[in-house]
């Protein structure tokens, strides 16, 4: 019992210690926190009145339109400086066409090359069909004539019109395309 009447009394004491120290120190910060915040005021700056927007009229309808195809090929023409090739395409329209001529290039593809009485001869697969063609014949859907023949490649001059309108010569080529064996 004695021991219980002990725990009580330390137990008492603490509370009255504890007690006597929390109110006047948290009173004293707390009068001070009040003190602070009522001498201290924000600065801030109002903000400023948006500017008001003035609608504008579109007034460039009217103007020079920069994608007119006359002013281009106009402007083209003057850049080049080149007289007009549509005499070269005239030759072109007029000849018979090549059984070739039908197929793009793209659908065709250089298989092997030979050589028949000291001229070169290009084997060309179209459509599962084997033709044979020399230098000077015609290939492809843009007037394509065969200028040289070598073991790998096929060259050829194609005649296309560029973005003016204008018939031009355009060099392309057939390389050997070799087959996997399955």
């Amino acid at each position: 019992m004695m021991r219980f009447a002990r725990t009580t009394a330390c137990l008492g004491l603490s509370a009255l210690a504890l007690a006597g120290c929390s109110g006047s120190e948290h009173e004293e910060l707390q009068q001070w926190m009040n003190e602070q915040r009522a001498q201290v005021r924000p600065n801030v700056p109002p903000i400023a009145e948006p500017k008001k927007f003035v609608p504008q009229a579109y007034t460039e309808g009217a103007a020079f339109e920069p994608f007119n195809s006359q002013k281009l090929t106009q402007a083209l023409r003057r850049d080049t400086n080149q007289p007009a090739m549509s005499g070269l395409i005239a030759p072109e329209l007029t000849r018979r066409k090549e059984a070739l001529e039908a197929y793009p290039l793209d659908a065709m593809a250089m298989v092997g090359s030979l050589s028949r009485n000291g001229q070169p001869v290009a084997l060309i697969s179209v459509d599962k069909l084997l033709y044979q063609v020399k230098v000077g014949n015609y290939l492809g859907q843009n007037y394509g004539k065969i200028t040289r023949i070598t073991e790998t490649e096929l060259g050829l001059r194609e005649i296309v019109q560029d973005a003016a309108g204008e018939w031009i010569e355009r060099p392309a080529t057939l390389v050997l395309q070799e087959r996997s064996k399955k």
